[in-house]
């Protein structure tokens, strides 16, 4: 990534040795100060935001917010010239058959990125200033690429992340060659706390003792690391018992997935939580983390943000689904980066190149084999039309928690197949489930206020 004045400040305010242009320099002073001014308003210390920008990933983020502030603006929500994270379905090849998949990962597929057109990907994204990338699958650990391109990206300042099954990375040496490579963060997917139950979900027995495994691993080689769970009908009562597994393991984090109605999700609809459920276990998992020193319990559901401002009464919010609590500077920008960030914050690419909103939303608005990357970000209508929220429908136009939320497109997308529809997972949309439901006739009773 060619460096920009903003960068320099960041680096030098870490404390770093630059070679910078005179004219840089002298500009990059003013941008310290003015950052330091920010800190100091926002409540927030000035040695910790020193010690945060150690990292050249975390940098990259922060460039990203005020050259979003210089190019738009001040917007609600914010609006970026590049994603912070970009989540790479690297193959659809995969070892097992959840019933939940969105990639319905099976082989891989014939078209699939060349290694050559992976590394220039890579390129494309440093350039246009991605400060992290998740990659997913199908089981990315599988595929013969995948060290190569952790290497690649770690190498130009990326943040390197993978989501898988932990299958591979049950071999701690293999999980060493990824550290090696530049791997900085492991998040494995545990469906249950009863190994039978999770090798059932996952369609392969087996699979959930190297999923705990790849876990103690990731723990023992202190790799950022966390547990992942897709919260379906199966799972729901489970919350707990999942909770005291994260912490048997000792993992850093538990994520709470929302389930979506996508690929094998589509054949499974029954699997998803009605909006009372889902409130309830949103609640839930706030008055645990609540309860539970020293793990953070966090979930992808955009109603998370609004239960916990709720909850805490209005102390505490989860910007995004990365982070819960009640530090002055996160509640500062929660409102301009909170919420579903599909097509806003991240996007998606497919393992032939195709760019989409976000991996449970598949609807393709371009391709980087046809245009680079920072193009389809920048003038894809739909992208643009994700952000702005004067354009959501039903309650979630008006309601007043929007900008900490907004509900999740892609479950819109998946229900209406209309990504600007009500999320009708939210306790505020019952009326639109209770529609849902008269409509496909399921054997299931309508919900009722009560």
């Amino acid at each position: 990534m060619e460096k920009s004045t903003i960068y320099y400040a960041l680096s030098m305010l870490a404390g770093e040795q630059v070679s910078c242009p005179i004219t840089a320099r002298f500009a990059s002073y003013l941008v310290d100060i003015l950052i330091r001014i920010g800190v100091r308003a926002l409540g927030g210390r000035e040695e910790d935001l020193v010690e945060a920008l150690k990292d050249p990933a975390l940098r990259r983020g922060i460039e990203l917010v005020m050259k979003g502030l210089g190019l738009y603006g001040v917007t609600v929500p914010q609006k970026m010239p590049a994603p912070f994270l970009i989540v790479w379905n690297f193959t659809n090849m995969c070892n097992l058959r959840c019933k939940h998949c969105y990639q319905r990962a099976d082989k891989p597929l014939p078209d699939e990125l060349s290694l050559k057109e992976k590394l220039m990907l890579v390129d494309q994204l440093d350039k246009a200033g991605v400060a992290a990338i998740a990659l997913s699958g199908g089981e990315p650990t599988i595929h013969p690429d995948f060290y190569r391109i952790v290497s690649e990206i770690s190498s130009r300042g990326m943040y390197a992340a993978v989501a898988t099954n932990g299958w591979v990375f049950a071999d701690i040496r293999n999980l060493v060659k990824a550290k090696k490579a530049g791997l900085r963060y492991v998040e494995v997917s545990i469906d249950s706390a009863d190994p039978k139950k999770h090798d059932w979900f996952r369609g392969v027995p087996g699979s959930w003792e190297r999923a705990v495994k790849a876990l103690k691993n990731a723990v023992k080689l202190g790799i950022s690391n966390a547990l992942a769970v897709t919260l379906t009908k199966v799972n729901v009562d489970e919350v707990e018992d999942l909770i005291d597994l994260a912490e048997e393991i000792g993992v850093q984090r538990i994520v709470f997935f929302n389930f979506v109605p996508v690929g094998r999700g589509k054949d499974n609809i029954w699997l998803d939580l009605d909006p009372l459920e889902r409130e309830e276990v949103l609640r839930k998992l706030f008055r645990e983390m609540k309860r539970r020193k020293g793990l953070q319990i966090i979930s992808t559901a955009p109603q998370y943000g609004r239960v916990s401002m709720q909850m805490s009464g209005g102390k505490e919010v989860a910007p995004t689904h990365f982070y819960v609590g009640d530090d002055p500077i996160v509640k500062a920008v929660a409102e301009f980066v909170g919420g579903c960030g599909a097509g806003r914050i991240y996007a998606a690419i497919q393992p032939n190149g195709d760019v989409t909103p976000c991996v449970f939303m598949p609807i393709t608005v371009g391709n980087i084999r046809e245009k680079p990357f920072w193009d389809i970000w920048t003038n894809t209508p739909l992208f643009n039309l994700l952000r702005d929220r004067d354009k959501l429908k039903g309650f979630c136009k008006k309601c007043p928690y929007r900008n900490v939320c907004g509900g999740c497109r892609a479950r819109a997308y998946g229900y209406y197949n209309d990504p600007m529809a009500p999320d009708p997972g939210c306790i505020y949309n019952l009326k639109y489930w209770n529609k849902l439901l008269q409509q496909q006739k399921p054997k299931i009773t309508i919900i009722k206020k009560h």
